[in-house]
C-alpha cells in the first residue's frame, strides 16, 4: 500500500506536557490495527520512519512517540554519533519509569480513538524501544508485543535511578509477545536472554522467541551492523505475528 507519513499530533501526557507522535498510515480509506512503535534512544531518526513505513505499508496504523518529549524540542532528532548516543544514554536513565508508562498509556487512548484504528493495538520497538514496547503491552489494551533486541530488561536498569520492575511485573502480561535478538549483541548477553526467557516460563507468558546470528540494531539499514536479509526475514516474522493477534 502507498501510505501517508506526514500526520503528527501533540499528545498531552499528565504531568509532561505535550509529546509528538508521527503517524504512518495506509492512504486508502478504511480502518486498521494499530502498532505503537518505540524507538531507538535517538528519536525519529531516518530508519525509524522507514521501518514505520514498512509497517503501515502492510496495513497498519503506526504511530511513533517521541521518547525524550521533555528533554528535547518537539521534532529534535539525535545523530547516530558519539554526541548523540551519549545524550541518548544518558536520558534513558535520567526518564522516570512512570514517566515512560505515562507517554505509552496516553499513546495507546490516541491510537486505539483515531477514526483510522479498528481498535485492536499492537507495540513495537527496538533497543530502548524493545524495552518500552514490552512495558506498553502490560497494557491490558494490547493485545501483542514485538519487542527487537529489548535492552535493560535483564538486567533492571532503565530509568532515573537505573532501576525498573519490568521482570518483577511479567505476571501482569496478557499480550502475547514477540522477542527476537542477536545473538552476536553485547549488550544483552547469553546469561541476560536467558534470564527472560526463564521468566517468561515461569509466569507462563505466550511469547515466540527468536535468536539471529547478528549484531545490535541489525534492523537499522543505517551502518555496519544492517543485516539486510535478517531485516526481510524478521519483518516477515513481525506481519505474520500481527495477522494473527490483531486480526
Amino acid at each position: 500500500m502507498i501510505i501517508r507519513s506526514d500526520e503528527t499530533l501533540d499528545v498531552e501526557v499528565s504531568g509532561s506536557g505535550p509529546m509528538r507522535v508521527h503517524l504512518f498510515r495506509p492512504a486508502v480509506e478504511g480502518r486498521f490495527p494499530g502498532v505503537l512503535l518505540f524507538s531507538e534512544i535517538y528519536q525519529v531518526t531516518a530508519p525509524i520512519r522507514r521501518l514505520a513505513t514498512m509497517l503501515a505499508g502492510n496495513g497498519l496504523l503506526v504511530a511513533v512517540p517521541e521518547v525524550y518529549h521533555e528533554y528535547e524540542p518537539a521534532g529534535t532528532v539525535l545523530a547516530y554519533d558519539p554526541a548523540g548516543t551519549e545524550r541518548g544514554n544518558a536520558l534513558k536513565v535520567t526518564k522516570p519509569v512512570a514517566a515512560f508508562d505515562a507517554d505509552a498509556a496516553a499513546a495507546l487512548t490516541v491510537l486505539a480513538g483515531h477514526p483510522a484504528c479498528t481498535g485492536k493495538l499492537g507495540t513495537f520497538g527496538v533497543c530502548l524501544g524493545g524495552h518500552l514496547a514490552y512495558r506498553a503491552a502490560l497494557d491490558p489494551r494490547v493485545s501483542a508485543g514485538a519487542c527487537f533486541y529489548p535492552t535493560d530488561i535483564h538486567s533492571g536498569s532503565l530509568g532515573e535511578g537505573r532501576s525498573d520492575d519490568s521482570l518483577a511485573r511479567m505476571a501482569e502480561l496478557k499480550a502475547e509477545l514477540l522477542l527476537v535478538w542477536g545473538r552476536q549483541d553485547p549488550h544483552i548477553p547469553f546469561a541476560g536472554r536467558e534470564a527472560i526467557r526463564a521468566r517468561l516460563e515461569d509466569v507462563g507468558a505466550a511469547y515466540a522467541w527468536h535468536e539471529f546470528n547478528a549484531q545490535h540494531a541489525f534492523l537499522r539499514d543505517e551502518g555496519s551492523r544492517y543485516d539486510p536479509a535478517l531485516f526481510l526475514q524478521a519483518m516477515q516474522l513481525t506481519l505474520d505475528f500481527y495477522r494473527r493477534t490483531l486480526a
